[in-house]
């Protein structure tokens, strides 16, 4: 039997949510997060200067639904913290500090998930500075982008909206983990 202590890496990825890390030990967090890994949701990568993510859902017993498709609810999970992460570590990388999470969120199913799943986001250079202009004119930010999810033939199975929602950290306001 393994026992997961939730608490402990819960802790944990708190501590990487303060700290700049790596493409690579991100993508081994989130691989490993219970709320992602009990679904099936795997990071493949995240692309350098976190301006990317690549992301799989396999299809698995433990997230098929009546009709053996994946179930909704892990596709709408699997787009979760995407943009949240990437704004947050790129950044922080200019040395901002922000609270970054998403706001809200809006699925389309329009295929059942019966094979695995695959999106990809990416941020251009246009949509980061757009975000770093409007948190040091306004000191907030908040925009819809869209994530389109794909099975393995390459058919559109469904499209999310997340907005995201940046701000500046007050003075002597702690930082806490923004997803």
């Amino acid at each position: 039997m393994i026992a997961v202590d939730i608490f402990n890496y819960q802790v944990n990825l708190r501590i990487f949510a303060e700290m700049i890390v790596s493409e690579n030990t991100l993508k081994w967090a989130m691989r490993f997060y219970p709320p992602l890994f009990f679904q099936r949701i795997w990071v493949i990568k995240f692309d350098n200067g976190f301006r990317g993510v690549h992301v799989k859902i396999s299809k698995s017993l433990l997230n098929m639904n009546y009709n053996r498709t994946i179930f909704g609810g892990t596709i709408f999970s699997a787009s979760d913290p995407f943009y949240a992460l990437l704004f947050d570590q790129i950044l922080k990388r200019r040395g901002l500090k922000c609270r970054v999470w998403l706001k809200s969120a809006e699925i389309r199913y329009l295929k059942p998930g019966s094979t695995n799943l695959f999106f990809t986001i990416s941020l251009s250079d246009e949509q980061i500075k757009e975000a770093e202009i409007a948190i040091k004119d306004e000191g907030k930010f908040v925009k819809a982008y869209p994530i389109n999810i794909f099975n393995s033939e390459g058919v559109l199975c469904a499209t999310v909206i997340n907005e995201v929602y940046i701000r500046n950290l007050f003075s002597g306001e702690k930082q806490t983990i923004a997803y």
